[in-house]
């Protein structure tokens, strides 16, 4: 069995800066931020980011966990304060607005919910998909059961079709005011 040593103060503090750094370059220019700029501006040189997130994708989940996993939590929280197909429906909201909101986020779900991604398997991978396809399948079980979804869907199928929402929304003007009347119109053909 290895031992995971700590991290020296140093590379803490480093760590930290380029996560910083990293999510307000996405937030400005999205997922295709420029990995040698976000090593720049965060102060360290293009090796060392690349020793703590050796892709762009890692550097991507990092970023966001804390964002991703708050979606995991929400939907707990939706599930506790309306019935089912509501909560699916306000939690599919928020994910599709915050995708929006956080450039970079989009690449991150589509990532979730695709079979076969390009990006190898992470630590944050895992646990940024095991947050969002866990709410997904609660709150569509819960949906399933009441009633209001049909039997035969997929909670990666919802998600998937929340990507397409969202990507719809931006063609739309990329705000998301169009986001709930999309989400209507789509839920109202997975009704039984």
């Amino acid at each position: 069995m290895t031992q995971v040593r700590p991290m020296r103060a140093d590379a803490r503090r480093n760590h930290e800066r380029l996560l910083t750094v990293a999510a307000e370059a996405f937030a400005e220019h999205g997922e295709n931020a420029s990995l040698d700029q976000i090593a720049k501006r965060a102060g360290v040189g293009s090796g060392t980011l690349y020793r703590h997130f050796p892709t762009r994708h890692a550097l991507l989940e990092a970023a966001y966990v804390d964002r991703i996993e708050a979606l995991g939590r929400r939907a707990a929280e939706l599930a506790g304060e309306l019935p089912p197909g509501e909560a699916l429906m306000e939690w599919l909201n928020e994910l599709c607005v915050t995708t929006i909101q956080l450039r970079g986020m989009k690449a991150l779900l589509g990532a979730a919910v695709t079979d076969h991604g390009s990006a190898p398997p992470t630590a944050c991978g895992t646990a940024c998909g095991t947050a969002v396809k866990g709410a997904a399948s609660r709150l569509v079980g819960a949906a399933q059961a009441e009633g209001v979804l049909r039997a035969d869907l997929e909670p990666v199928e919802v998600l998937r079709l929340a990507h397409g929402v969202a990507t719809a929304a931006e063609l739309g003007g990329g705000q998301g005011e169009e986001i709930r009347r999309y989400l209507t119109l789509l839920t109202e053909g997975l009704r039984p």
